[in-house]
C-alpha cells in the first residue's frame, strides 16, 4: 500500500520522501516529466491527467505541488500560475480520488498560514477566520478543493504551513548568504509576527498526521512560539555570530524587487499557533527559534 507524494522535488517534498523511505514505506512520486524510476507516475494536473490505476488501493495521498511563491515578482500571469498550480492541480488529484473503487484513507493537502492574511498582533489557531488578499483567497480557494475528497470518506487534513526553516532550501536559505556578510536586517516595520518550522519539525508533523485519525481539517503546522521579524533578525545573526544592521529595509524598496509578494510574504505577518498539534499531544523537537537555527545550521 503506497504512500503518493505530489512535489516531491520540493523542500518538503523531498524531506519527507526521505523519511518515508526510511521508515520503509513504499512510496510513489507524482512528476511533471517523463518517470525516470519505477517509484515515479507521470501525472498532468492542467490537463486533468493522472493514472488512477497508481491511486488505487494507495495507503495515504500528500500534495503538496505548487508554484513557488518566493521565486518571481508576482506578474499577473505569475498569479495565474501560482493559482493554476494549487487550485487546479488539486481539483485533478481529488476528482481522480473520489472514482476511485479503494481510495486512500486520508489526503494531506498544503496549504498555508497565508490564510490568515494580517493577524497584528493576533493570536490565532486553526479557528481563525480567513484574512484579507491574494494569499488568504488562494488558501480558501486550495482548502475547498482538498475538502471534496471528504465526499469519498477520506479523512482530509489542510497542512497551513508556515516559514519552513532549511538551511538548503526556502526562505532561510536565501537570508543566509546576506546575514553571513553582517548586512541582515529587519523588513519594513520588523514588528510582523513570522510564524514558522524547523524543516525537522515539519516533516515529524506531516508523519503524525498522517497516522492520527483524529486529525483532520485545517492544522497549523507551526512552532508554538511565532517571533516578530525584528526578533528573527536578532536571532538569526546570535545563530551566525554576525551582527546585523540597526536599519530595517524599506518596504518601497522590497515593493520594487518582488512586487505583491513583498506586501504579502514579508511584510505582515500571521501569529499562528498550532493548536491541533499541541492537543494532540505532538512533541517538538524545537519549539523555540534559537534551538531550530542551532539545528539547522
Amino acid at each position: 500500500m503506497a504512500i503518493i507524494v505530489t512535489g516531491s522535488s520540493g523542500l518538503l517534498g523531498r524531506a519527507l520522501v526521505g523519511a518515508l523511505t526510511e521508515e520503509g514505506e513504499q512510496v510513489v512520486r507524482l512528476v511533471r516529466r517523463p518517470p525516470a524510476s519505477g517509484d515515479e507516475s507521470l501525472w498532468e494536473p492542467e490537463k486533468g491527467l493522472v493514472d488512477r490505476e497508481v491511486l488505487e488501493g494507495a495507503q495515504a495521498v500528500v500534495h503538496l505541488a505548487g508554484a513557488g511563491l518566493g521565486e518571481h515578482r508576482w506578474s499577473d500571469a505569475y498569479r495565474r500560475e501560482i493559482v493554476d498550480s494549487r487550485v487546479a492541480g488539486t481539483r485533478t488529484l481529488v476528482t481522480a480520488l473520489k472514482g476511485l473503487n479503494r481510495p486512500p484513507e486520508v489526503l494531506l493537502s498544503a496549504s498555508g498560514a497565508g490564510f490568515y492574511g494580517d493577524t497584528g498582533d493576533r493570536v490565532t489557531d486553526e479557528s481563525g477566520p480567513r484574512g484579507e488578499g491574494f494569499l488568504a483567497e488562494l488558501c480558501e480557494r486550495w482548502e475547498a478543493e482538498a475538502r471534496r475528497a471528504e465526499q469519498a470518506g477520506i479523512r482530509t487534513a489542510q497542512l497551513r504551513t508556515a516559514i519552513t526553516l532549511s538551511a538548503h532550501g526556502g526562505a532561510l536559505e536565501r537570508m543566509l548568504p546576506v546575514f553571513r556578510l553582517g548586512l541582515g536586517a529587519p523588513l519594513g516595520s520588523g514588528g510582523q509576527w513570522w510564524a514558522w518550522i524547523s524543516l525537522d519539525d515539519w516533516v515529524r508533523a506531516a508523519l503524525h498526521i498522517l497516522r492520527n485519525r483524529d486529525i483532520e481539517g485545517p492544522v497549523n503546522v507551526a512552532a508554538p512560539e511565532p517571533v516578530t521579524n525584528k526578533e528573527f533578525t536578532r536571532a538569526l545573526g546570535r545563530a551566525l555570530k554576525k551582527p546585523t544592521m540597526p536599519i530595517a529595509v524599506p518596504g518601497f524598496a522590497l515593493r520594487t524587487g518582488l512586487g505583491g509578494f513583498a506586501d504579502e510574504g514579508l511584510l505582515i505577518g500571521q501569529r499562528a499557533v498550532p493548536s491541533k498539534l499541541l492537543d494532540s499531544e505532538f512533541r517538538f523537537l524545537h519549539p523555540t527559534l534559537d534551538e531550530a537555527l542551532a539545528a539547522v545550521l
